[in-house]
């Protein structure tokens, strides 16, 4: 299957990244990454879910996104979760072949998951010129350290005054202010008292730094309050991209929102716009809900940046404004957790599952000068039906930037499942990607959870017609077999209903797609599709 593949022309992990301040043809770029947020979430795909005017919740900044641009309607999270699916989006590489073969890291301090020596979106960008900043959820662990400065072995001998370790500014940001995980496990807030406990997070991250640690290191200055997280997320946005915009440098801001990950908890406004009670139906009915609310911060946030980039002056590029050479990309960490038309759309579950409710994902972007689309907010842009996956950016972003990705064969480390995605992004005739590979399933192994990783092979290039989805039992991740447990062709059957496994017509398409699994797990990421 012909497939893009960089050449390769570094021989070190340290010699594939090259130095440089940015050319004005390289791209801002901003990833705005919602939380548990469905395709039903947006009106972007309101021809889509078929959802009525009185149900659609109306997010008309995410609506400028796609119309200056492109909508993927098959794009995905490569897992249903929040730790698994934000490591592949930043490293390229499913999370399957980590320490983490499922779930999401729990508890305050935790093991890491981002290798030191991994590279991420940010070390590619910072390394090729870019300013790089980072708000909001990171959820990929953090190590804290004593009162003498060592190692902390747990929350017991943490002392939060001292710096931290293993944050997004140890992978590659320059800016980091945000939150550990979820954030109503990020910090104590409402219902629960001002005090760090092994329950509740340190509060307010900045770079290295716990903001509100105060005392002997176990007490917080109370400043991290849920309804106040989404305007502080925003004026520290601010602050980096005004700060990056007074150099020459392109810049990347990662936006990880903790909307609307429950409990919903809107803030009142942001920037002077009203949140709470703001959200509507398409037909312009107020929708009365609180998390339809949260996910209206989301297009507020969307919104603000959208008219900062095209209000402001591109320092590169005399005569044009930011928005001009911006790369926006917005998508979800994972579907929705909420099981419902008008969150997931017509898709069988939601979050936590690897049925396409949980982890197909609303993806659109715009690049006006990057020719994406025309550029023009009031005119529909295009929708490809490409397969695509978050762990592709990493290719994406280094084909932008003209570099190569690291060579496998050679040894080297990096976006180990990373296919570029920059002629589909353009709307051009591309060969069919390789199969994506979600993982971890809720509706699975329910007796036994620590073998809930079942993974879907899914793939819209097989043998035979269709769009196929075969799903292998738990020993796929933990132990390399594969075990075929269910088989479906999403072309006839979207929903996920008429498991195909038995059917000899099928079975053409069953052995492509266990031949596929068989080489992307048997060689643990050593060569690129």
């Amino acid at each position: 299957m012909p497939l893009f593949l960089f050449p390769a022309l570094a021989t070190g992990l340290v010699l594939f990244f090259s130095s440089g301040t940015g050319r004005a043809a390289d791209p801002n770029i901003v990833v705005f990454l919602a939380d548990d947020m469905g395709m039903g979430d947006t009106s972007v795909y309101q021809d889509w879910t078929g959802n009525k005017d009185d149900r659609q919740l109306h997010t008309p900044n995410m609506e400028r996104i796609a119309n200056m641009g492109i909508r993927f309607m098959d794009a995905h999270s490569p897992h249903s979760r929040c730790s698994t699916s934000r490591y592949a989006l930043l490293t390229g590489r499913y999370c399957w072949r980590s320490s983490l073969k499922y779930w999401v890291l729990f508890g305050v301090q935790c093991d890491p998951l981002i290798e030191k020596t991994r590279p991420t979106l940010a070390s590619l960008l910072r390394r090729n010129g870019y300013r790089t900043g980072m708000v909001g959820k990171w959820h990929l662990g953090l190590r804290y350290r004593r009162k003498d400065g060592s190692p902390s072995k747990g929350w017991a001998d943490a002392d939060l005054t001292k710096p931290l370790e293993d944050g997004p500014t140890d992978h590659g940001f320059d800016f980091f202010y945000g939150i550990s995980r979820s954030h109503p496990t990020s910090g104590p807030s409402g219902k629960h008292p001002n005090g760090a406990d092994q329950q509740r997070g340190p509060g307010w991250i900045h770079n290295r730094r716990i903001v509100g640690a105060t005392g002997n290191g176990k007490q917080l200055d109370g400043s991290y309050v849920l309804e106040k997280i989404g305007p502080t997320l925003h004026a520290k946005a601010f602050d980096f991209l005004r700060s990056a915009n007074t150099s020459k440098k392109p810049f990347f801001l990662y936006f990880a929102s903790p909307a609307n990950h429950t409990p919903y908890t809107p803030c009142k406004a942001i920037a002077g716009q009203k949140v709470v009670g703001a959200s509507r139906h398409v037909d312009g009915r107020p929708t009365g809900s609180t998390r339809l609310d949260f996910i209206h911060e989301n297009d507020v946030q969307v919104g603000l940046l959208l008219d900062y980039l095209q209000k402001t002056a591109d320092p590169r590029r005399p005569g044009h404004k930011l928005l001009d050479n911006t790369l926006f990309i917005f998508a979800s960490d994972n579907g929705a957790e909420n099981r419902s038309k008008t969150a997931t759309g017509p898709l069988r579950s939601n979050k936590g599952s690897t049925y396409e409710g949980g982890h197909r994902i609303p993806f659109f972007a715009s690049w006006p000068a990057g020719k994406l689309g025309d550029g023009r907010p009031k005119t529909p842009g295009r929708t490809s039906t490409r397969l695509l996956a978050l762990n592709d950016l990493f290719a994406t972003f280094s084909q932008i930037l003209g570099k190569p990705l690291p060579d496998l064969s050679k040894g080297e480390i990096g976006a180990e499942d990373s296919i570029s995605q920059l002629r589909a992004l353009r709307g051009e005739a591309c060969p069919p990607r390789s199969p994506v590979f979600p993982n971890d399933h809720s509706e699975a192994s329910r007796k036994n959870s620590e073998q809930r990783a079942v993974v879907a092979v899914r793939s819209n290039a097989s043998p035979i017609g269709g769009k196929w989805k075969l799903f292998l039992d738990h020993r796929f991740a933990l132990q390399e077999e594969l075990h075929p447990t269910e088989l479906y062709n999403l072309e006839t059957d979207q929903f996920e209903q008429k498991n195909l496994l038995d059917d000899p017509a099928a079975r053409p398409a069953l052995d492509f797609l266990l031949k596929e699994a068989a080489k992307a797990r048997g060689d643990n990421g050593s060569t690129r599709q």
